[in-house]
């Protein structure tokens, strides 16, 4: 093959760009993968998913470490070093990248840092830290150059006293008062992380309860935990204005009830959303469709040219890095004509890593009610669960929805202690199409938190044990 010529050009090599490269690579395929970060590994992880979950690693320790004394281990002068756990989240990430090369080197996948820009059908421009370019040419394009932050059109992070979520991995100290925008994934697992590292958490949501995604039940016990963990959490309450200064941040609202609330933290962390980065990718060369910031593709991720694939944040899918993962592999599959199995976007694990824990798959009980079905619900608290005595962790519940006749599993949804790891059973279950009689059927080991999953698809049938 010509010099400058490739079989896939990647644009990105975040979760969905590096993990489609590597997949190319194993069935032969000739990759380059264009990067404009000196490093691999993308937002996921050097700015979101792993030195998120190193910092809520870090203040789950410090509360079990506060907590000690009741298990009989006595701890005194328990304290965090914030230093400290920055250089643990550090070493975590350098470990990973590391490990991305490592892993491109095994599978014969090149890559170059810069920025890459579609000049036309298959032809991509790259721009080099010291503004050189160079022209290469791929059968395929796939790009996955993912998103950032987001801002709200009165509200935009300073990196200051309004910081969003990448000025908050950085902080070299707790603030005193922290308000936090947003009532999502990302905003809950800040103000659990926070709060627990000291600091006094307000969170604001616009919609009517905190992590709005999930099944209402969910969204109720965690905001009843956070009030427990004296995080104040202001849902339906629009954000009208927001001033800074040597005081730290003022912010004035409206609630559902049309009264003013005022706050006032030391700083505000924006967590409201992110932005799909399309622009500079060199569309306007391209087929491709692009609508409210999202570029359309088929099942398979192509977008409108039999050359082109977008996957991961870029794409109207469900905006994670498993996802993402996913359709990195399912495009390169497809391009090299293996005929993938398409994404079922209805079994995708939703997973907040917050405390307490929340993971679901599948529909809620409103959605399934609302699709016609006839509902059945078992639900199992992790309260009459030994396992969770055991470590002391009683909050929570595992809630299975399911369809009244045959018992078809519709939704899991779980929080409560490791429900991010528990999730993947359900993962399973609904993948395999299995009813509640069946996973009921399944035996389960004791003493575990799984014991809970169990319990609530007897519940389907009325038939729960321990409760």
């Amino acid at each position: 093959m010509p010099e400058g010529m490739w079989d896939l050009v990647v644009i990105g090599a975040g979760p969905g760009g590096y993990v489609g490269a590597i997949r190319a690579g194993q069935l032969g395929l000739k990759t380059l993968v264009i990067e404009k970060e000196p490093v691999l590994g993308g937002t996921c992880l050097h700015r979101g998913c792993i030195p998120t979950k190193a910092l809520l690693h870090t203040a789950d320790l410090l509360q079990k470490a506060r907590e000690g004394e009741s298990f009989g281990v006595r701890c005194q002068g328990v304290e965090l070093d914030l230093a400290a756990a920055h250089a643990h989240k550090r070493k975590v990430v350098t470990k990973n990248a590391k490990g991305i090369e490592s892993l491109f080197k095994k599978n014969g996948v090149t890559w170059r840092q810069g920025t890459g820009k579609i000049l036309g059908p298959g032809k991509v421009e790259i721009t080099a830290p010291d503004g050189t370019r160079e022209e290469v040419t791929g059968k395929f394009v796939l790009l996955a150059t993912g998103s950032r932050c987001g801002d709200l059109p009165h509200v935009k992070a300073d990196g200051d006293r309004i910081i969003n979520s990448d000025h908050a991995l950085e902080l070299a100290e707790v603030p005193a008062r922290l308000l936090v925008l947003g009532a999502g994934a990302v905003g809950m697992e800040f103000a659990s992380i926070f709060a627990r590292f000291g600091a006094k958490v307000t969170v604001v949501e616009l919609l009517e309860r905190v992590l709005p995604l999930e099944d209402p039940d969910v969204s109720k016990e965690v905001e009843r935990a956070f009030r427990k963990q004296g995080i104040t959490c202001h849902t339906a309450t629009r954000v009208e204005a927001v001033e800074t200064g040597e005081f730290g941040v003022r912010l004035w609202a409206h609630n559902a009830a049309g009264e003013e609330v005022q706050l006032e933290g030391d700083r505000l962390l924006l967590a409201v959303g992110r932005q799909a980065m399309v622009e500079g990718v060199g569309l306007e060369h391209t087929q491709a469709k692009v609508e409210k910031g999202r570029i359309l593709v088929d099942r398979f991720c192509r977008a409108e040219a039999p050359w082109l694939y977008a996957i991961g944040d870029l794409i109207p899918t469900p905006w994670l890095a498993h996802v993402a993962s996913m359709e990195g592999v399912v495009a390169v599959e497809h391009m090299a004509g293996k005929n993938p199995p398409p994404i079922n976007y209805n079994q995708v694990p939703s997973c907040t890593y917050c405390y307490p824990e929340v993971a679901s798959i599948g529909l809620s009980e409103p959605q399934a009610r609302e699709q016609g079905y006839d509902v059945r619900v078992g639900r199992f608290p992790f309260s009459a669960s030994g396992k969770a005595a055991i470590l002391g962790e009683s909050l929570g519940f595992v809630k299975i929805v399911a369809e009244g006749k045959y018992g078809e599993l519709l939704g899991v949804h779980i929080v409560g202690p490791h429900a991010t790891e528990l999730i993947a059973e359900a993962e399973a279950a609904l993948r395999g199409e299995l009813t509640a009689e069946e996973l009921a059927w399944t035996i389960h080991a004791h003493p575990t938190l799984h014991e809970a999953i169990h319990e609530a698809a007897e519940g389907v049938h009325g038939m729960t044990i321990h409760i």
